[in-house]
């Protein structure tokens, strides 16, 4: 039961779109992960996901929206959602997925 200091964590990724486990509880991983232009687009058909901004900001493309998300705000993706986040400058992140989620999607 050590505390995480996610700076620290953020600091060891050198890629962006490859997020990387910080610690689990109840079924969820919690992942930090860097943005970085355009990710596909994709869903999980059986699980939401949940965005953090710790830095910058990213914007949550749905075919039928926009969503704007900066430091401090978060966004959840429903199950079964399209979606790509785009981030125009480098956008540090923080996740709760369920364990076992592909990032890719599954569509």
């Amino acid at each position: 039961m050590d505390s995480i200091d996610l700076n620290h964590e953020l600091s060891r990724i050198d890629d962006h779109w490859s997020p990387r486990i910080i610690t689990s509880l109840n079924g969820q991983d919690v992942k930090v992960a860097t943005f970085l232009g355009a990710y596909h687009w994709h869903a999980h058909s059986d699980a939401d996901e949940l965005f953090l901004v710790l830095k910058g900001c990213f914007t949550m493309e749905f075919r039928d929206r926009t969503v704007n998300v900066s430091e401090g705000q978060i966004v959840v993706v429903p199950q079964g959602v399209e979606h790509r986040p785009v981030a125009d400058a480098p956008c540090s992140v923080l996740l709760f997925e369920p364990t076992g989620l592909v990032s890719t999607g599954d569509m």
